[in-house]
Formats: structure tokens, C-alpha cells, sequence
């Protein structure tokens, strides 16, 4: 346990063999379940998880099992419970998987660790600290806030964060949050029994979805910072496609969001702004392009331009006035996350026994 909370940690793998047993090995003593949920991988990693499932096992409980649970099984008290599917149901369907379980076996906390071996374990206590003490609901890491934390990326990854997270602060409401992909994360129990996992994506627009319906859920959210750390690993993620998935969805999100916070629960006029904003800013900017060009013909384009300056100048105004009353409606959602120097320590009563049990 930590500081009086059952904490449990739901490590994803896909074709993460060669890591995702030392990502298992490396988890702190403090985690009282580990769910090793195997996506289906065509490569060792399931054979990896039982593998160092049964080693661990073993050092905590004094007795090796060599059964290995499905995701239909009822569970039992070892530390680490490998789970696999039996088809491929993306990012977000192995990490729901593991929220199911950790509600079910009645954990308190539960983080999120990637089997690729990019999310630094000796940091879990900040990440779920916000959680474990009811500061927030869902942490998660964020790479983006400090300039010593973004030295692994590369200039093309952090474009393209940057790109997501401005787009996400739309979607989620959320707007001082940042690098919504950052999938190291921490989310109470009560918080996943809040949300309908079934409308959630399973695919990589997992996190970012999840962000949306937290907010619609009412739902605390808190940033920490965190460092980017990038190995040897090869990413399963075609970018072209991951792009245009999650822009579509990041959209269908938002107007999901809008309707349901400010026209089926209650009405905010910021929903009135972004659509007049929207339909004024593409209308001028359409205008001033067919002024362009009726002007490079040498034909007259001085009235026509001048109207749609003025439509995209109202609806840039627009925009920004629905974004204000957004942020305003939402800011009791976002948590603001102090810096700490040092990670928070546990007392030898929060530590786990060598002995493992859950009742």
C-alpha cells in the first residue's frame, strides 16, 4: 500500500518483448498489483509475462503459480496477474481491460505503465500522489513544461505534441493541460466508475478521448511534470494514419463535449460563439481568398475584401470570446501542480509486507 491507498499498475504491451519484463521487474514495492495486459502481441511478449509473472510471484508470496489468467478469469492475490486478449483491441482496450480488473478487485489508485520501457518507475510516486492524496482525479505526466524535460525529443515529436495538444485543449476542455499523449498516468477508481469505458475508444486516441469524457464526467485533472525518455524501441504507430484518426476524433469530441455540457445539461453561450466564430472565420477566410484571386485577375476585389476581413476579423473575436467563457466554465477541472524536489516518501506502515494479500 501507499500512504494508505491500494495501488495497482496496469502495464500495456504489444510487441514488447524485449522491455516489457524489466518494465515489470522495475515497478516500486509500494504497487500491490501489477495487470500485464498482453494485446495479443505476435512476438514474445506474452511469453515474457509469464515468464517474469511467475518470478515475482514467487519472491512475494513464497510459491510459484504457473497459471495464467485470461481476461475472463476471476482473479486471484498475486502481485502480478498477466492478462491476455485473444485478438488485438488496441492501446485503449488493454488499458481498459485493466481498469475493469482494478475496479473489480476493489483498488484505490491505478497507473498506467507502457511496457516499451519510456515511463521512468522511480517517478510513479509523483505521478500518483495527486491521486492518492484527493487533489485530483486523473494525473498524468506531461514533458512539455519545462525545457530540461523535453531534451529526449526529437524536434519533429515535439512539433507534432504541440500540434496534439492545442487541438486537445478544444476537445477536452481542459485548456492548461498539456501533452495529451503522455500515457504515464494515475486514476482513481471512483473516477473510472464515473466514466462509460464502452463509449471511449480502444485505438491511440485513447488518452485524448479519455481526457474528453473525464471533463464531461467532472472530473480533476492535474498535470506532472515529467522527463521524455526515448530507447530502442520501435513505435507500432503509422503516423499518417494515427494523424488523421485522431484529428477526427479530437472533433467529433469536441462537439460531443459542447452539446453535452452547454445545450443538454445547461446552456453557456460559449457553444453560440464557437459556431458563429466557426462559420465566420471560415466564411472571411474563404473571401479573402476568392478576393486574391479575382485581384490577381486585375478585376475588382476592394468591397468583396474588405467584407470578408470583417467577417474573419468578428469571427476571430468570436472564437476567442467562446474560448474565454470555455476556460472559465471549466477551470474548477484543472488542478495546478507544484514542482517537487524531491519524490514523496513512504513510511515503513505503507510499505509493502513481504507477504502479499488483498482481501
Amino acid at each position: 500500500m501507499y500512504k494508505g491507498k491500494r495501488i495497482a499498475v496496469v502495464v500495456t504491451a504489444y510487441d514488447e518483448a524485449a522491455f516489457v519484463g524489466r518494465v515489470i521487474e522495475t515497478i516500486p514495492d509500494f504497487v500491490d498489483r501489477i495487470y500485464a495486459v498482453d494485446d495479443a502481441s505476435p512476438d514474445d511478449s506474452w511469453r515474457v509475462i509469464q515468464r517474469v509473472a511467475t518470478r515475482v510471484n514467487e519472491n512475494a508470496d513464497g510459491e510459484t503459480t504457473d497459471r495464467a489468467l485470461t481476461a475472463a478469469d476471476g482473479g486471484d492475490d498475486r502481485r502480478v496477474v498477466p492478462i491476455r486478449h485473444a485478438e488485438n483491441r488496441g492501446y485503449g482496450g488493454a488499458v481498459k481491460t485493466g481498469y475493469r480488473r482494478a475496479v473489480a478487485d476493489d483498488i484505490d489508485v491505478v497507473a498506467v505503465m507502457n511496457g516499451d520501457g519510456q515511463m521512468d518507475p522511480a517517478i510513479l510516486d509523483r505521478i500518483i500522489d495527486p491521486v492518492v492524496t484527493g487533489e485530483a482525479d486523473y494525473a498524468k505526466g506531461n514533458r512539455l513544461l519545462h525545457a530540461d524535460d523535453r531534451d529526449g525529443m526529437s524536434t519533429f515529436r515535439f512539433v507534432g505534441n504541440a500540434m496534439l495538444t492545442g487541438l486537445s485543449k478544444f476537445a477536452t476542455g481542459y485548456w492548461s493541460l498539456g501533452d495529451p499523449q503522455n500515457g504515464y498516468t494515475a486514476i482513481s477508481s471512483e473516477a473510472i466508475e464515473r466514466l462509460d469505458l464502452k463509449e471511449i475508444t480502444d485505438r491511440y486516441g485513447f488518452l485524448n478521448h479519455l481526457l474528453t469524457h473525464l471533463n464531461v464526467a467532472g472530473c480533476q485533472v492535474t498535470d506532472v511534470p515529467m522527463s521524455a525518455i526515448y530507447g530502442d524501441e520501435d513505435s507500432s504507430i503509422t503516423y499518417g494514419s494515427f494523424i488523421r484518426f485522431v484529428s477526427l476524433l479530437l472533433l467529433r469530441s469536441f462537439y460531443w463535449r459542447l452539446k453535452t455540457q452547454y445545450v443538454v445539461r445547461s446552456f453557456n453561450p460559449a457553444v453560440v460563439y464557437y459556431a458563429v466564430g466557426s462559420l465566420g472565420l471560415a466564411g472571411g477566410l474563404a473571401g479573402l481568398a476568392g478576393s486574391a484571386v479575382r485581384a490577381i485577375r486585375g478585376d475588382d476585389a476592394f468591397t468583396g475584401g474588405l467584407s470578408s476581413f470583417v467577417a474573419t476579423l468578428l469571427g476571430l473575436i468570436s472564437l476567442g470570446s467562446a474560448i474565454r467563457l470555455d476556460a472559465e466554465a471549466n477551470e474548477d477541472l484543472e488542478v495546478p501542480y507544484d514542482d517537487r524536489d524531491e519524490p514523496a516518501e513512504t513510511s515503513d506502515d505503507d510499505a509493502r509486507a513481504p507477504t502479499y494479500s488483498m482481501e
